[in-house]
């Protein structure tokens, strides 16, 4: 029995590979989809500096935007160095005894913190739209 043979005894006819072929393309549409709903969801961050409970000032950390910094003194004179790297943020260098705060590093997810005791500052990264979830690049 030959190809062809098997082809007129079998059961399906020649729309029906088609309908079975454009079927399991179909079945990965929703991945598509999702995907990028969720490329175009991702939470934009921002990291917010407080000193002793008060809002000071807010950093938006967007992939890709140029380094700076942003230096913050207090009443007594000390103070704080801070780089915002695109999307990730650190202090480079403060004033304190203990360096704990710059040795922390870099912090870019939701709910990363920053603190700096000696000078009750704390810089923490959050979501702008409130969201707890944290984006798919990490």
């Amino acid at each position: 029995m030959d190809l062809k043979e098997f082809a007129k005894k079998s059961l399906l006819k020649p729309w029906d590979i088609v309908i079975i072929v454009l079927l399991i393309v179909l079945s990965f549409l929703p991945i598509v989809i999702f995907g990028l709903q969720q490329a175009d969801a991702a939470p934009d961050r921002e990291a917010v500096l407080r000193v002793d409970g008060t809002e000071i000032k807010t950093f938006p950390l967007v992939s890709g935007k140029e380094s700076y910094t942003y230096t913050y003194k207090d009443s007594h004179g000390d103070y704080n160095l801070i780089e915002v790297d695109g999307d990730r943020i650190r202090i480079k260098e403060a004033d304190c005894d203990d360096q704990i705060c710059v040795r922390r590093g870099w912090a870019a997810k939701n709910g990363e913190t920053i603190v700096c005791l000696p000078h009750k500052l704390v810089i923490e990264v959050r979501s702008t739209d409130g969201s707890d979830e944290d984006s798919l690049i990490y």
